[in-house]
């Protein structure tokens, strides 16, 4: 990231008397809406605001905590008088970290057990990440269906299709590998863990690892989260 990416602007705007957010990296933008702040994506830039229909003194309250979110990791943060404080709230890893992690175990990985191991956590048929997602769209569906507005039971049926069929053919494909993946007890060709020590057949005595060098990260979009096969009951 550049360093201009460590900086934002959060102000209100003195045409539309938003409070508004701009700036910053993908770190930053998931501290913003964790503080409340909605992202608008333009066709040149995306910004966050807050939510519309807040009283003066909650929006001043939310701006004014997202501030000492930022400030706490480290941002530079320019903003009105009336955001400004020297507070700093902890900062803890939010849940997505948890699972994020699993990519870095995987990415890690020298054989198909470690790999399996590690998809079990997704794929668990009671308590798997996915049986879990599965149970969060469910019970956003229940939340719309009688929420009153008229797109509201359309939206709940989205909700129900997703957990019903995208989501479940995303656990079952899963689920499949691990259980191949769990079977193979297999070395990965490329791969072997690094002990650091020059091998037997080193003739260098200076050579401290012959390991070749770790595979490319490949960099991927996130895409919208689909939903489980049998939620628990």
């Amino acid at each position: 990231m550049a360093l201009t990416d460590r900086f934002l602007t959060l102000r209100r705007d003195v045409h539309s008397g938003e409070v508004l957010a701009r700036g910053g990296d993908p770190e930053a933008h998931s501290i913003l809406e964790r503080s409340g702040f909605v992202p608008v994506v333009r066709l040149h830039e995306t910004y966050h605001r807050l939510p519309i229909g807040l009283d003066e003194a909650e929006e001043k309250r939310l701006a004014t905590r997202a501030v000492a979110r930022l400030r706490a990791t480290k941002y530079g943060v320019d903003t009105d008088d009336a955001f400004d404080t020297e507070m700093r709230e902890p900062h803890y890893l939010p849940l997505g970290s948890s699972v994020a992690h699993l990519a870095e175990r995987i990415r890690d990985a020298t054989t198909s057990d470690e790999v399996a191991d590690a998809l079990t956590e997704l794929t668990a048929s009671h308590d798997g990440v996915l049986i879990a997602l599965g149970e969060v769209l469910a019970a956003t569906a229940a939340f719309y269906q009688d929420l009153g507005q008229p797109p509201d039971p359309h939206t709940a049926k989205r909700l129900q299709y997703l957990a019903e069929h995208r989501l479940a053919v995303l656990w079952s494909d899963l689920a499949h590998m691990r259980n191949d993946l769990a079977d193979r007890h297999q070395d990965h060709p490329q791969r072997r863990a690094c002990t650091t020590e020059a091998g037997p057949d080193e003739r260098e005595a200076s050579a401290v690892c012959a390991c070749p060098p770790p595979p490319p990260r490949l960099t991927t979009t996130p895409i919208a989260a689909p939903a489980p096969a049998h939620p628990r009951r």
